[in-house]
Formats: C-alpha cells, structure tokens, sequence
C-alpha cells in the first residue's frame, strides 16, 4: 500500500511541476541557469574545456514537463536561449530519469539502451557532453544541494522500483533454502 503511494507520487510530480515549469519566464529560467551553470563549471570554463561547445548547441528537453533549453559556449560562457537555428546534439528524457543521472544513480548509457534518454544528433558532440558532465564531482556542489538531491534520487529510484511481494520472498527464501 505504501509502495503504491510513493510509485503514484514518483510518477505524478512531474505532471504537476509541468504546471508552474510551463508559465515560468524563460527570462527567469535563462538567468537562473545560466548563473548556477557558471558557478558549478566555472573552473572547466576557466580550463577551456567546453570549447567543444563553442559554436554549437546542445539541445536538453525535459520531455515531461514541456521544458527546452539551448546550451552553448560564447567567451568560457555558458549561455542559455529559448531556441536555436540549428541543433548539433540533444539529450531528451523525463525528469526523473534527469534526476537521477544527475544524482549519478543511473548511467546514461543504461538509459539509453533502454530508451529511457534519447541523445540525437552529433555522437561525438554528444559524447563529449556526457564525459564532461560524468568527470564533474558533485562535491564542489554547495552540500545543501547534493543532500537534496541525493534525497530526490533516491525517493525516485525506490519509486520506480517493483516490490517484492512477500509471497515471492517466501518463494524465494524457500528456493533457496533447497539450494543448500
């Protein structure tokens, strides 16, 4: 009973954040962003490691709550538009599967393969992306943040999960009670 709960509420939030996410500025989005994305790479900015984004546009869609943001590099920038002419790669995926990458409790090659994230365009572009986003260390995250969302993750991994039923962990005690 419990478990339904929490697999409702995993499934229903980012219906209703659609809502708000839907009506938000994108000014307010824009500035926000981009803020928090400088911050976070500003040491790989000041390294020139986005340089394989200057010049082109990393398109990310959180498909479930109706949300497109444009990436780029402009001057060891990130900036970040409503739209783009062209899209040279995209990441395309819901937000709990976001999350969890994010949180590093699932790999994005595992969601990939399962059609979980959807990456088109440039591979190598958007394999570059995926190496710089898995060599950032969550701890030069403020630990407010990386508590919450390692909270987030883990509520969301639990809810997606299918319990186990306590007829099958008899079957299962006994199977392997027999196998001893």
């Amino acid at each position: 009973m419990l478990h339904t709960l929490h697999r409702k509420l995993v499934h229903t939030v980012p219906t209703l954040l659609a809502i708000p996410a839907k009506v938000l500025p994108f000014s307010l989005q824009e500035k926000v962003l981009s803020q928090v994305f400088n911050k976070v790479f500003a040491e790989a900015l000041a390294d020139d490691e986005f340089e394989f984004l200057e010049q082109k546009w990393l398109q990310v869609e959180i498909t479930d709550l109706g949300i497109n943001w444009f990436i780029s590099c402009v001057d060891n920038k990130l900036v970040i538009a409503p739209n783009a002419q062209t899209v040279d790669v995209s990441f395309k995926g819901n937000l709990n599967e976001l999350v969890l990458i994010t949180a590093r409790k699932e790999d994005p090659d595992t969601l990939f393969f399962q059609r979980r994230l959807k990456i088109e365009g440039d591979t190598e572009l958007g394999l570059e992306v995926k190496n710089m986003l898995d060599s950032f260390d969550l701890d030069e995250l403020p630990k407010a943040v990386t508590t919450l969302l390692s909270y987030v993750a883990e509520f969301i991994q639990q809810g997606l999960t299918e319990p186990v039923l306590s007829s099958e962990k008899n079957t299962n005690t006994a199977k392997q009670a027999t196998a001893q």
